[in-house]
C-alpha cells in the first residue's frame, strides 16, 4: 500500500515556510536532504528564497568562523 498524504490546492499554491527554508538549507549545507522534502521544495519553492536564505546561511557560517578562529588565537596568545 502507498499511502501518501492528501494534498489540497491551497497546499499545493502555497510556499515554504521559513522554518521549512531553513531547514533544507541545513540538509543542503550537510548533504542530507530527504527525497520528499526535494521535491517538495521544488515544487514549491521559488529560486530567489533558497538563493537570500543560502546567502544568509553562508554569511552567518563565515561570521561564526571568524568569532572561532579569533577566540582560539586570542586564547593561545
Amino acid at each position: 500500500m502507498n499511502e501518501e498524504p492528501e494534498h489540497s490546492e491551497e497546499d499545493d499554491a502555497a510556499g515554504l515556510t521559513i522554518g521549512q527554508l531553513m531547514a533544507s538549507a541545513l540538509a543542503a549545507a550537510f548533504g542530507v536532504q530527504s527525497a520528499a522534502n526535494r521535491k517538495r521544495d521544488f515544487a514549491k519553492g521559488k529560486p530567489i528564497q533558497f538563493i537570500m536564505i543560502g546567502i544568509i546561511f553562508t554569511a552567518l557560517f563565515v561570521v561564526l568562523m571568524i568569532g572561532f578562529v579569533n577566540l582560539v588565537l586570542h586564547s593561545v596568545g
